[in-house]
């Protein structure tokens, strides 16, 4: 063929159709080493199965230690054990609450049906939340390799990244806090999705499966709407390694076939979009809502935060996620945003590193499309979070790294071993070097899981790892107070102060541990200072008004109840709070409309229901405060008050076998509950079991000494046993309780006037007894009169006797007392013979004093 002879010219189609693969042309595609080929990987389905079991074991060898941690104050409190829908369990009640748009800064309601599941299987033991986020996260793990395997073919470079995600200390925070359970379920959803995806992609059109794209997407929203830029990292895929971005060529008439450079890609682009039009309307959706929702609070915060500052601290945070992802130390829980900016030379080399990485990969995008994809996977997934639109105090968290540093895992993981593809040695090497990676992670992990083991330890970590931490401190000393570290509550909350002054939630923490040290007065000015930051602070008002009840201004509390119920009217604390104080007034019935409204409103809260049992046990309505009782049990079990009162309410109406039993119950719950050893006393005297009744008055008086119900029921008791010294010494003991006892002073009296025993027997001290009590009573009852005409005999006043006997006659002739009537009688005439009780014991037996 001679050299000036002309090339035919070759037709190529406008757009290559995609493989069933959807690969790209053989040149363009980037081969796996043929150990990791599709069809070699795809046949051996139990080497992957034993990859799923060795993620499973080290995701439980990492996270596995949570099930023995607690829940912690940060918004544990308010999406789980302090929410009184979500503890409820799955009800078509709780159902109907989780789906409510308000409810939160953004809708998660899946998030909140799986706490509730979780309150329905485990109830409020924390082993079993933290668990099921485990089982989420080692779900994530495993579907992520599948699902890189099934696009990819590379199963080692796919376990190697499903290994990293699973044990890197970054994942810390989302697996090891339980009301971030969000993270784990949007993940289940994104890989879900995804695998829906590349099936429908790699088959021929169906739209139950692009349905089956859409609902799963649509689900991941639901639990986290953060997902939002999902549709993006579809794009991506599309990209690598799916390869569906096949370019059209056009034909030259006179040179041939060229490149039409960007135009040949504009159709393959604009079908990709249109093809996903559903799944970015969503996402649009997604924002809207967010952004309606949390109007009033996600956003609120940025107004003070000048848009320039916002995007430096972006940038600073893409890099600075990328540092801890390669040198993971000193992570926390709150990262709490620089107060005085970032500093000007860190967001000028952010930027330029940015910019560099960005342009580095897309200069190499044609031989490692890999490399541009995880980059951008990693860029596009976290701007949501990235701080742009500033959601809290935080600069950055490490939750917001879960799915978006999949990304940087990919590109490293392919790009090592595409370095390493010419090494002869390549697999020994890369092979070790993974197995020292993941060593590593999993010892750093387990480090970082051990500071979540309550609220104490993971601020205190926090606070160690930080600085100028306000939320800290505040978090740290709500964790001491409820510890009964009063004191070192108190310090913390100052030092919150310190940082930032007008923050109202510190002011009400301080109160609060101010209120419980006893210095009310400086608990009043923190609650005034809370409600000068912000007047419509709802629970500033209710604690306010809990100080002031203590003070005994239950009109000022009452007011402070009733604000808070303007600003809050659903506010069932605070009807509860109004109860009491109205209950305090002695205005039982308008209480017992509070206790009502509070249960209406939450139907398990138990503390209520226990003291409307109470109100309406004043007013006699026994039978419905034991129904009260018995539902506060319900709810929780282990209620020592609910199983005292319940006890009290049953000995009432004189079922003392069931009231002992609840009296048991409550010391079984409480063993130092006085109350109920006083209780579980009386009834067994109740019962005739005197020796085991002296026990339980006897635990009640080491409990509380200053008890003189316990101390006057006990020489009741003794004496029925006959035991008189020990008798007379106890109540002597609780008239110097309660001086003005005229029970006591009466059975003193008639003991030391009326006793056969010589040496007890003291005319002079039961003379000045039973004369205190009658003047108590003016004279006016006649036992106590009585038992004065018989101290007057035993001190040889006969005439006093006498006079005393027959106006105590008098007196139970008025009051219909047929029975004191005729001890008196006898007395009487016992008297007019000059003669003491005691020496005509014997001829009759008065009715008992």
């Amino acid at each position: 063929m001679s050299g000036s002879s002309k090339k035919k010219a070759i037709a190529v189609p406008s757009s290559l159709p995609a493989s069933p693969a959807g690969e790209m042309p053989e040149e363009e595609v980037s081969r796996p080493p043929k150990s990791e080929s599709p069809a070699a990987g795809m046949n051996d389905r139990w080497l992957v199965a034993g990859v799923c079991i060795f993620l499973a074991v080290i995701t439980f060898a990492v996270f596995g230690q949570t099930l023995r941690y607690e829940f912690v104050n940060y918004d544990d409190n308010s999406q789980v054990y302090d929410n009184s829908a979500v503890k409820s369990g799955l009800t078509l009640k709780s159902i109907s609450w989780a789906f409510k748009f308000n409810q939160w800064d953004y809708w998660h309601p899946l998030d909140f049906l799986s706490h509730m599941l979780d309150c329905q299987l485990y109830g409020l033991a924390p082993a079993g939340h933290h668990l099921t986020n485990v089982l989420l996260h080692a779900i994530v793990a495993i579907l992520l390799l599948l699902v890189l395997r099934q696009m990819t073919g590379a199963l080692w470079r796919s376990a190697f990244v499903a290994a990293v995600f699973a044990v890197h200390p970054l994942r810390v925070e989302s697996v090891a806090w339980v009301s971030e359970r969000k993270d784990m379920l949007q993940g289940v959803f994104f890989m879900l999705t995804i695998g829906a995806y590349v099936r429908y992609v790699r088959h021929s059109w169906s739209l139950a499966r692009y349905l089956a794209v859409v609902l799963l997407f649509a689900l991941g929203l639901m639990s986290k709407p953060t997902l939002m830029t999902l549709p993006f990292v579809l794009l991506l895929l599309d990209y690598w390694p799916l390869k569906r971005f096949v370019p059209s060529a056009t034909p030259d008439g006179v040179s041939g076939t060229r490149s039409a450079g960007w135009r040949s890609y504009r159709p393959v682009v604009v079908r990709m979009l249109v093809e996903k039009l559903p799944l970015f309307m969503l996402s649009a959706a997604a924002c809207v809502q967010t952004a309606i929702v949390g109007s009033n609070t996600l956003f609120e915060g940025n107004k003070s935060l000048p848009l320039m500052l916002r995007i430096s601290n972006a940038m600073v945070s893409y890099v600075a996620y990328m540092g801890q992802m390669v040198w993971p130390v000193k992570l926390a829980v709150l990262y709490p945003f620089p107060v005085r900016g970032v500093p000007l030379g860190e967001v000028i080399g952010a930027v330029i590193l940015l910019v560099f990485i960005s342009t580095v990969l897309f200069s190499l995008r044609q031989r490692h499309p890999c490399f541009l994809v995880g980059w951008l996977w990693y860029l596009g997934m976290l701007a949501p979070m990235i701080g742009l639109v500033q959601a809290g105090a935080q600069a950055r968290a490490d939750r917001y790294t879960y799915l978006p540093q999949i990304g940087l895992y990919l590109l490293l993981t392919w790009a090592a071993a595409d370095l390493c593809a010419g090494w002869r040695h390549r697999r020994v090497m890369l092979g070790g070097l993974a197995t020292v990676i993941l060593a590593a992670l999993i010892f750093c992990a387990r480090v970082q899981t051990s500071c979540w083991r309550n609220s104490e330890s993971l601020w205190t970590h926090t606070l160690a790892c930080t600085s100028d931490n306000f939320i800290g401190h505040m978090n740290l000393g709500d964790a001491l107070f409820k510890t009964g570290q009063v004191d070192e509550a108190i310090a913390q909350c100052q030092q919150a102060l310190q940082i930032n002054p007008d923050q109202a939630r510190v002011h009400i923490n301080l109160g609060d541990a101010l209120f419980k040290m006893g210095r009310v007065d400086e608990a009043i000015a923190q609650y005034q200072q809370a409600l000068q930051i912000e007047p419509d602070y709802a629970e500033a008002h209710i604690n306010f008004g809990n100080a002031l009840l203590r003070k005994g201004n239950v009109d000022e509390a009452i007011a402070q109840y009733q604000l808070a119920l303007q600003i809050k009217p659903d506010y069932a604390e605070a009807c509860y709070n109004l109860g009491n104080a109205l209950l305090q007034k002695g205005q039982v019935d308008e209480a017992i409309v509070q206790y009502q409204h509070a249960l209406q409103i939450n139907p398990n809260y138990a503390v209520a229901c226990y003291n409307l049992g109470t109100a309406l046990l004043q007013k006699g309505q026994v039978d419905e405060a034991v129904a009260r009782y018995q539902r506060a049990l319900q709810i929780k079990p282990d209620y020592a008050e609910a199983h005292n009162n319940l006890g009290s309410a049953l000995l009432q109406k004189g079922q003392v076998d069931e009231a002992i039993v609840h009296f048991q119950k409550a010391l079984q719950i409480k063993p130092d509950n006085a109350e109920a050893c006083y209780n579980l006393g009386s009834a067994l005297l109740r019962k005739g079991q005197v020796d085991e009744a002296i026990v339980h008055f006897q635990k009640a008086l080491q409990i509380n000494p200053d008890d003189a119900e316990a101390c006057y029921k006990l020489g009741n008791a003794l004496l029925q046993k006959g035991n008189m010294d020990e008798a007379i010494a106890h109540f002597q003991k609780t008239l110097q309780i309660k001086p003005d006892s005229t029970d006591v002073l009466n059975n003193l009296a008639w003991l030391l006037a009326t006793s056969p025993d010589p040496h007890i027997r003291d005319g002079v001290q039961a003379v000045k007894y039973a004369e205190r009590a009658c003047e108590l009573t003016h004279h006016g009852v006649p036992l106590l009169v009585g038992t004065l005409a018989a101290a007057y005999a035993e001190a040889g006043r006969f005439d006093d006797a006498i006079a005393a006997a027959q106006k105590a006659c008098a007196l139970a002739s008025a009051t219909g007392e047929h029975g004191l009537l005729r001890r008196n009688q006898d007395l009487l005439a016992l008297y007019l013979k000059h003669q003491p009780y005691h020496e005509a014991a014997g001829n009759f037996v008065p009715a008992a004093p």
